[in-house]
């Protein structure tokens, strides 16, 4: 939770300072999110591996121990291409961190309680995520962009520290058999990388609902990743935007998801319909707050115009993607955990390599108003598409769990 808070604070203290002190070009933010995101593409599914190999609250500390060290060198970087060096190693210690967390929670909780874990998880993430860009904003014009980055860095410091409380191993007996997914380990220690992380792919192929919800949180990253990287360059065509509203609508954002967070385990319906519903929903409130810029709203009405657009955005992004982040923790063995979530963020990751890219043509080409609307328009497309086939995959799927009880069964007779 700590070390969250700095991540707000520190991303909306760079993007102050990029995009709003040195004006970077579209191309040049874009290049900035690529340097987030691309060493979890290429780390992703090593840092899985070394999760379960390694203790995993080891990894953690270690991580946030060189985060420390590494957002440091902010307070001295003059060039982009300090930046960017920085976020690249920073990006490699962040995938270290995610697989080592994901595999922590299921060595602590109870699978009956995952769901509950993993909304708690995510309400906490939001929580960080409310407090952050507000807290950020006013940081910002009393101490300064460089007095953020001391602070992110004090946080990875504080994480480290706390995390030294944590079990050093699983305090629950190990499950080889998670909702009928049996997997055989008769030698792990001598797999390979390769075949380890086949077995993770594997189980998310066998699973038709988790394989469609994959794509579907790809497609989510992908369009997300167009507004995130290029949300300054919208604001840029405000006259008079301050730097402060900028924590207000990632705030209001953060309490949309905070919101999801809390409803999504009580809201009826079945993963994908909670799906393509929320990222419908996410898709109408790009285009509306693109149009809400060129209508004519000016001042009070203009802000909270997009406050509550970025409030309904957060909402829909959550009830996509938390409830397939639950499923996903539920149906996966322990000691496949790191692997699954491994390749889960590198196709994942993929699309926040992508979406930076495409956003950044469409803003170069059309301009920020009508990359929004686009993106929004992609958005509601696919997610109809999956409204419209989520029965098909919902019978594929219990095709497949039965198909996979039976293959248990033969093997234990």
């Amino acid at each position: 939770m700590v070390s969250n808070l700095g991540d707000w604070l520190h991303v909306l203290a760079l993007l102050t300072l990029v995009g709003l002190k040195w004006h970077a070009t579209p191309w040049e933010i874009t290049t900035i999110t690529l340097c987030m995101a691309l060493p979890i593409l290429i780390g992703g599914p090593f840092a899985g591996y070394l999760s379960d190999r390694m203790n995993r609250k080891n990894l953690m500390i270690i991580s946030d121990l060189t985060r420390v060290v590494i957002v440091s060198g902010l307070l001295f970087s003059d060039h982009l291409w300090q930046v960017y060096v920085i976020l690249l190693l920073k990006g490699l210690m962040d995938t270290l961190f995610s697989p080592a967390k994901s595999g922590k929670i299921k060595e602590v909780v109870p699978t009956a309680d995952m769901g509950k874990a993993v909304a708690i998880s995510s309400g906490i993430e939001q929580i960080t995520k409310i407090a952050g860009p507000a807290v950020g904003g006013l940081l910002v014009a009393l101490i300064g962009i460089k007095g953020c980055f001391i602070v992110d860095a004090a946080s990875f410091l504080l994480s480290a520290i706390l995390l030294i409380g944590v079990p050093k191993y699983s305090i629950l007996p190990k499950l080889e058999e998670v909702q009928g997914a049996h997997v055989e380990t008769d030698s792990p220690g001598k797999e390979s990388f390769w075949k380890e992380m086949g077995a993770g792919i594997a189980l998310l192929s066998r699973m038709p609902l988790l394989g469609a919800g994959l794509i579907m949180l790809v497609i989510l990253m992908l369009i997300l990743t167009v507004a995130d990287s290029q949300t300054i360059t919208l604001f840029r065509e405000i006259p008079g935007m301050n730097e402060q509203f900028l924590g207000y609508c990632m705030a209001a954002s953060g309490a949309g998801m905070l919101i999801s967070a809390v409803i999504s385990g009580k809201l009826g319906g079945k993963m994908l319909t909670k799906m393509g519903i929320g990222a419908s929903f996410m898709g109408l409130v790009y285009v509306l707050a693109a149009v809400s810029v060129t209508v004519g709203f000016q001042g009070v009405t203009l802000y909270m115009v997009l406050i509550s657009a970025f409030f309904a955005a957060g909402f829909g992004a959550g009830i996509t993607a938390i409830p397939y982040q639950t499923m996903l923790q539920e149906r996966t063995p322990v000691h496949l955990t790191g692997r699954v979530f491994g390749a889960v963020n590198s196709f994942s990751s993929s699309a926040v390599i992508i979406g930076p890219l495409f956003g950044g043509i469409l803003v170069t080409a059309y301009g920020p108003i009508t990359a929004f609307e686009i993106s929004g328009g992609i958005m509601i497309i696919f997610a109809l598409i999956l409204l419209a086939t989520k029965h098909y995959i919902e019978r594929a799927d219990e095709h497949s769990l039965s198909g996979i009880s039976l293959e248990t069964n033969s093997n234990m007779s």
